[in-house]
């Protein structure tokens, strides 16, 4: 498969001479902050995990505390993100999501309905080892109704895999008559249908079931359903249809309002800068007419900006 993260290993690698140039970038007076983006934005996440071994070895001290102590504010916190391992990173994002005052339904949705299954049961592991919980349980206390079962059912990670084609006519015509062929909607169906099947599968049962209702599955949805469960299956939907198509849409909304969710665009550039990145971008101009480059320079600035600018990979 094609690599699509718009951040790759650096060739020339080498973790020794990279710790040595962050140290001295962060001695003296005032702080090269230019030299540590530069540096950091152009290794892969395995390479910062090797900066940070040899740094350790060579300083003795953490080089992550070194850089909170040297930044801060938003680039500070994007800095820190990316010095994370991936999967640690969703599991800190989620833990932040459900252990902080009220949950952060947005973060369990995008992180939920967009990895893979693999990476779902990475995820759990690494959240019981960091955090000596059970992501489930911790889920299932903070959630309710449907929206928790369907939760529950994407922390399985175990989608099914291909086409069903007996089933995709069936699954449509069972997803009509749950919404918008009858009084009141059905939840259960849509809930196992959306959490169960392929995408692939369900890319075929979206276009029978608009043969059949004259609508998409997306308007059915928005109609029958409310707040975190139809957040949530909307989310599952698009992922389905096009994961680059569903972290372009966050974006943009991520920026495109009265002041920036700078969370969420921290989130999904630092998490995607290895996994598609260019196809979120290709996505981005196709949608929206202009580059993730160009919204990412009008929104944000300073150092945060730069560090995201060379995360994006140049203007498209």
């Amino acid at each position: 498969m094609e690599y699509r993260g718009s951040v790759r290993p650096f060739v020339s690698f080498n973790a020794k001479h990279d710790a040595e140039v962050l140290h001295k970038a962060m001695k003296g007076i005032g702080t090269h902050e230019d030299t540590v983006l530069m540096l950091l934005t152009s290794r892969s996440n395995d390479q910062r995990q090797q900066i940070k071994a040899a740094y350790k070895k060579a300083y003795g001290k953490d080089l992550v505390s070194a850089l909170k102590s040297e930044i801060s504010g938003l680039f500070e916190d994007l800095i820190v993100a990316l010095m994370m391992p991936p999967i640690s990173y969703d599991a800190t994002q989620l833990h932040k999501a459900i252990k902080g005052a009220g949950t952060d339904d947005q973060v369990l949705i995008e992180i939920l309905a967009s990895r893979s299954g693999e990476q779902i049961k990475e995820i759990i592991k690494v959240y019981k080892k960091e955090f000596g919980g059970k992501l489930e349980k911790d889920i299932y206390g903070d959630t309710d109704g449907h929206y928790r079962k369907l939760l529950v059912i994407l922390l399985q990670g175990s989608r099914e895999e291909g086409i069903d084609e007996d089933n995709v006519e069936n699954d449509a015509k069972e997803l009509y008559a749950a919404g918008k062929g009858k009084f009141g909607t059905d939840e259960e169906k849509f809930i196992t249908i959306l959490g169960n099947r392929s995408a692939e599968h369900l890319q075929r049962v979206f276009a029978a079931y608009k043969k059949l209702s004259g609508s998409d599955i997306e308007d059915s949805i928005t109609s029958e359903t409310t707040g975190n469960l139809e957040n949530l299956l909307l989310a599952v939907v698009k992922c389905a249809r096009s994961v680059p198509d569903f972290f372009a849409e966050t974006l943009y909304k991520s920026m495109r309002r009265a002041g920036t969710d700078d969370e969420t665009l921290t989130r999904v550039m630092v998490s995607r800068s290895e996994e598609d990145l260019l196809d979120i971008k290709a996505s981005f101009k196709r949608m929206y007419g202009t580059s993730l480059y160009s919204t990412i320079q009008e929104d944000t600035n300073g150092y945060y900006q730069k560090t995201l600018l060379y995360l994006c990979g140049g203007n498209d």
